[in-house]
């Protein structure tokens, strides 16, 4: 099987799930015993395709043009027509991120196929790719296959693969290699203009290795500055569950959940929060979930790999030096309840 990942990059800046993506990918291949091969898209993005090469890919495509290098669904959707086309993938994946949605599936039917978009799995049966798609809030999975010819097109959301399992390139380095695309100033029907920039205070919880995230179990809002400082003791973010959000507690910048960010850190720190699957979708694929609540019936026990059947804020460092030494002395977390 040949497979073929679009990456995403913006401003000289790589989107991390691309990476997850590339996961997805070298997955499936070795599922399949297939190959993987990558594509960079833009204007001036060889560092980009230097760097994917690194990875275990069969081939890096470097697909550049004047007219790519700001953003525009009518000229991806023409240049990776062109590339898909030649390059002739049974399988396209994509990250699940707001560009993607807004181009992928209008690439996928002028090649007059379907998609399957959202996924959080897969499995292989029989031969046969099922693709695992979450529904009603996460409340319960669809699998998805596709029953017409290649290329099938996929995109997996965001924390459903860890990136930090991306595997090198075994002999160093894949080969980079230009893709010719042809396009012209009246194929793109419209014109950029500036990003839209979120407040200074927002934060992108995607990018964030550790979160500390609080729910209802912190009873007052006068609290939230306890749990501020462990996680600036931590060099972490603070997030939240809907209810804290609702309730003015923190911003909504910081909501946790199917209704706010879907996030995959290193570390997820959950204090007071009961576990829901609503926001339990949004923090599953943490490399390391630590739940803390008094309530040992609480849903979230279902997901950590470590845990602790009391909270109390009294639990948390008195000051964020004393955090800070014991984040020193701290080893590396084992998969266990404590």
């Amino acid at each position: 099987m040949k497979i073929l990942v679009i990456t995403e990059q913006r401003q000289g800046k790589w989107n991390n799930t691309s990476f997850e993506t590339l996961v997805a990918a070298q997955q499936i291949a070795a599922a399949t015993s297939g190959a993987v091969s990558a594509a960079v898209i833009g204007k001036g993005v060889a560092p980009f395709a230097e760097e994917l090469a690194l990875k275990n890919v069969a081939e890096v495509m470097l697909v550049e043009h004047d007219l790519l290098e700001s953003y525009t669904p009518d000229g991806y959707c023409v240049a990776l027509k062109q590339v898909i086309e030649a390059a002739k993938p049974d399988l396209v994946l994509f990250p699940h991120t707001y560009q993607v949605r807004d181009f992928a599936p209008k690439l996928a039917a002028s090649l007059g196929k379907g998609m399957i978009g959202d996924c959080v799995g897969f499995r292989s049966e029989g031969g046969k790719l099922v693709f695992v798609r979450q529904m009603f809030q996460g409340k319960t999975a669809a699998d998805v296959t596709f029953t017409g010819a290649a290329p099938w097109f996929v995109s997996f959301q965001s924390g459903a693969f860890r990136a930090d399992l991306l595997a090198a390139h075994p002999g160093g380095k894949a080969s980079v290699n230009a893709a010719k695309v042809a396009l012209n100033a009246g194929d793109i029907r419209t014109k950029p203009l500036e990003l839209f920039k979120e407040a200074k205070s927002a934060v992108d919880l995607t990018q964030a290795p550790l979160i500390v995230a609080i729910g209802r179990g912190i009873k007052a809002p006068e609290n939230i500055a306890q749990a501020e400082a462990l996680a600036k003791a931590l060099g972490a973010e603070i997030a939240a569950s809907r209810p804290i959000c609702d309730e003015g507690w923190l911003p909504m910048e910081r909501q946790i959940g199917s209704s706010g960010q879907t996030v995959a850190p290193k570390l997820y720190l959950a204090l007071g929060i009961s576990g829901a699957i609503q926001h339990v979708v949004g923090m599953k694929g943490s490399r390391t979930i630590v739940a803390v609540n008094k309530d040992q019936n609480a849903p979230i026990f279902e997901s950590p790999t470590m845990a602790s059947s009391e909270i109390s804020l009294k639990s948390c460092p008195p000051s964020p030096r004393n955090c800070t030494k014991r984040r020193r002395k701290a080893r590396p977390p084992r998969r266990s309840v404590v």
